[in-house]
Formats: structure tokens, sequence, C-alpha cells
């Protein structure tokens, strides 16, 4: 058996995606070529990056899903900028389609029940590390910036999580 301290386990990455939505179309295969193929790309020596992909395809998150990627975004927004310190409001998950209601969501059971009606109401895609907590919402740069933090954690420029190192004589 192997002891537990020494385990690792691969990012847990879930794409909200929409084939009919061409942003969520790039991200998806942009997040299908890491895995495959060197990452970064300008480095052709580079091995691809290792998570676990998770395609949720035409089903918006649910509302604790939704609540919880709010939390991931607050997150990932205080550690680029610290003007607003307030929690995101849930719009930044509606799109600019002309069918989207002018009346915003003030739930996480609210937008929910909004997208299951108008799916062209959500910025698609929606991509999460779950393991690391971020999140993107209709936003390359963000997924660019969640493989990023996937690369530097491969290649030893960031710690690894859960990955508890010996410490003993030679520590």
């Amino acid at each position: 058996m192997v002891y537990a301290g020494f385990r690792r386990s691969l990012p847990q990455i879930s794409i909200f995606h929409n084939p009919m939505s061409p942003p969520s179309v790039k991200v998806l295969g942009i997040l299908r070529s890491t895995l495959t193929s060197s990452y970064p790309p300008s480095n052709p020596k580079a091995p691809p990056l290792q998570f676990d992909l998770d395609v949720v395809e035409g089903t918006p998150p649910t509302p604790d899903q939704f609540k919880t990627i709010l939390s991931y975004l607050d997150k990932s927004r205080h550690s680029s900028s610290s003007v607003d310190n307030s929690t995101p409001p849930l719009s930044v998950f509606l799109s600019a389609h002309p069918s989207t209601p002018q009346v915003h969501p003030t739930t996480p059971t609210t937008l929910s029940r909004l997208v299951a009606q108008n799916p062209n109401a959500l910025r698609w895609p929606i991509v999460v590390d779950w393991i690391a907590g971020r999140a993107s919402v209709g936003d390359l740069d963000g997924v660019t910036a969640i493989l990023e933090g996937i690369r530097r954690k491969r290649d030893g420029e960031e710690p690894a999580d859960g990955v508890e190192q010996p410490k003993g004589w030679f520590s």
C-alpha cells in the first residue's frame, strides 16, 4: 500500500459547454488539445497537461455549483485586484444575448431556473478547476490562467496541493 501522503490527485476540470456557442467550442478544443499536445504550445518539448476533464454538455450548473463557482470567481478576482472586495453579482453568468431578460437573478436558484428556461442567457463556457478553486465564465483568458496554474504545479513552480512532503533528518 502506498503511503497516503505521497498520493497525488489530478486536477478536476469541468467545462459547462454549449456546442452552439463558438467561444465554448473553442475553449473545449483548447482543453482537449492540452491533454494530448505539449503545453505550453510554444515549447514543443513540454509534456501535455494532466487533468480529468468533465464535459457537461448543454446543462448549466446546479444552484449549489453556481454558488461554489461564484466563490471561486471572487477568489480569483481578489488575487489579481483588491479594488472591490464585494462578491461578484450573479449577473457575471449572464450573456449579452438579446433574449436574456433585463431582470437579473438574485439567488443561485433563480439563476438556475432562468438558464434552464433560456440557455442563451448563460455566458458559455463555464470552466472550473474544482481542486484549485479557480473558475472562468465565458472568458478565454480565465481558462488560460487555469491551465497556467496547472502547468506551474506540473513544472514545480508552485507547490502541489495535497502532497505532504516527508519531514525528517535531511529536510
